[in-house]
């Protein structure tokens, strides 16, 4: 398929190269009020290299990147990309076994962890069948000199005796030994240069394989699609975490390709996330919706005036009607000049595709596909497109697809298929319709459906429903497992501080479900909890509340 946009063929390493030659001095990233120039940013990113070389890693090589945003991650990511390795992203907070699956799993030789994750990763080795050196950052050697030494006598002192083994060695240890001549990887537009996951219909996490032009892709698409341009006066307050497709391909690479400016956080606190976005002014602020939500109720954010704010962005999960426009009021009695704006991706195409307009919006909808990008809607099951304002299942192709599972041939085969256009369509598994002028209106995942006395259900309706109750926060609506219907619907409801739960509460979510949800798709139960689990990227996990329901109902 042919461009609009010109893609420079680069690896990211290269196209951070090259914006350094151009904005040397300007700013790349901020730590805790420690800032790094590009010039000087380029020049960590080689000695990592260097370092990386002089212990033997070779090009098409795993390197495990094991953490949260802090600055020895980023250089180590470029460092990975410059001499061809390929960087293997998981959470920091992954467990001992998931931290086995996934070095085993990618053959990694190498991982880089923070100190205070030390002793897990160790625990973790016992499962790996080889040798496995761990680098160990320090958050300290990062800080500001005046936060250094608080920090080391209080939090970082625990962590101090680590590495205590022979198969780890110390950030700074690991960067005194270099190789010379570290020649940088050409740009091969074939080659995987990231693997980043996301779960399995089994349990097992999928790895999913991307390009340097996969990567860079998404950062020009989503640089046209905003509206605005990014470049050295460009602040992007980078919460979303490196190891998921947004948080590494539009809150980090998208901004460094282009110049501007990363403020780190390596852990989201909603209080320290709305003190951040007071101190530091940034011009872009990207999330998932609880995020958002969390932000229209923190009491420091009463009456500061957001009128440096160009662009709020919404992606990795669903943002209701109702929440979004609570936003835009939000931002309108603060001054902002903006509205958020709602995005959708997979990891499968790196993150988002699709994109809120700057200037028009429909109701409900996620937007336009970008630049390159096509959507099309099928009947689920099959390839067969269906016409507009019907809905099934949503399937694209662009420029940001997947090379392919890792290892899995079978569900690769099952998710990028070539149809009759000779592109190679990516099946999103997501329910969705597009209307006659192009804009796309998610539904619901497919997998994500209660089968109820025959009738489907679909939880994220009857969740919109609910979070419109204004005494009501967040909810999740899930199946459990039934004898008589086969699923019963349960919703799960979070009141606001100050509300609390009765069977008055009960009632009146009752009645506004009653209002607008047919009456086989109610719930047959509303159970009030404090808070609900998360995912490791901050949605509401409703696949563990699924398996606890289903174990209580076995349990009986």
């Amino acid at each position: 398929m042919s461009y609009k946009i010109n893609y420079p063929e680069k690896t990211m390493y290269r196209s951070i190269k090259d914006i350094s030659k151009k904005y040397p001095s300007a700013l790349a990233y901020e730590f805790f009020n420690r800032t790094t120039d590009y010039k000087t940013f380029v020049k960590k990113i080689d000695d990592v290299a260097a370092s990386l070389k002089y212990m033997g890693v070779e090009e098409k090589e795993s390197i495990t990147i094991c953490m949260p945003n802090v600055p020895q991650a980023l250089c180590c990511f470029y460092a990975v990309n410059k001499i061809g390795a390929i960087a293997n992203m998981i959470h920091p907070l992954s467990s001992e076994e998931n931290i086995a699956y996934y070095l085993n799993f990618t053959d990694s030789k190498v991982i880089l962890i923070l100190d205070q994750f030390y002793e897990k990763v160790c625990n973790a080795l016992k499962s790996v069948d080889y040798s496995v050196t761990i680098i160990v950052a320090r958050v300290q050697d990062e800080l500001p000199a005046y936060m250094k030494m608080p920090y080391v006598l209080t939090e970082g002192k625990k962590y101090l005796k680590y590495p205590n083994t022979d198969n780890g060695i110390v950030w700074n240890e690991f960067l005194k030994n270099k190789a010379t001549d570290v020649e940088e990887v050409a740009f091969d537009m074939d080659r995987t240069a990231v693997i980043l996951y996301s779960g399995g219909t089994s349990g097992t996490p999928k790895g999913i394989c991307l390009t340097d032009f996969n990567m860079n892709g998404v950062g020009y698409q989503c640089v046209d699609a905003f509206g605005e341009n990014v470049g050295p006066e460009t602040r992007m307050l980078s919460c979303m975490p490196m190891f998921h497709g947004f948080g590494l391909g539009i809150n980090i690479n998208m901004v460094l390709i282009h110049g501007g400016e990363c403020i780190l956080m390596p852990s989201f606190n909603i209080k320290k996330y709305a003190q951040m976005i007071i101190k530091k002014q940034p011009h872009v602020i990207a999330g998932v919706p609880t995020i958002f939500e969390a932000l229209l109720h923190i009491p420091d954010m009463k009456g500061v005036k957001l009128d440096f704010i160009q662009g709020v962005f919404c992606g990795g999960d669903s943002l209701s009607v109702e929440l979004k426009n609570k936003v835009d009021e939000f931002l309108k009695e603060h001054g902002a000049k903006v509205r958020i704006r709602q995005g959708y991706g997979l990891t499968e195409c790196v993150t988002a595709s699709c994109l809120t307009p700057w200037d028009r919006e429909k109701e409900g909808s996620i937007g336009l596909p970008f630049s390159d990008m096509k959507y099309a809607i099928v009947a689920p099951g099959t390839d067969d497109v269906l016409p507009p304002n019907t809905e099934g299942e949503i399937i694209l192709t662009g420029p940001t697809l997947m090379q392919g599972y890792l290892k899995n041939p079978e569900e690769t085969a099952q998710t990028l298929r070539k149809l009759g256009d000779g592109n190679i369509w990516l099946y999103t598994g997501d329910l969705g319709r597009m209307d006659e002028e192009g804009f796309v209106f998610f539904s619901q995942r497919i997998k994500r459906m209660i089968i109820t006395n025959g009738y489907n259900v679909y939880p994220g309706q009857l969740e919109n429903v609910i979070d419109s109750v204004p005494e009501v926060a967040y909810s999740c609506v899930i199946g459990v497992k039934d004898e008589r219907r086969g699923q019963r619907v349960r919703a799960y409801v979070v009141l606001r501080d100050g509300f609390e739960s009765s069977d008055e509460m009960k009632e009146k979510i009752m009645d506004m479900l009653k209002k607008r949800v047919d009456a086989y798709a109610l719930p047959k139960e509303i159970m009030f909890r404090k808070e609900l689990p998360k995912t490791l990227v901050g949605k509401v996990s409703y696949r563990q509340l699924e398996e606890e329901a289903n174990s209580e109902e076995a349990a009986k």
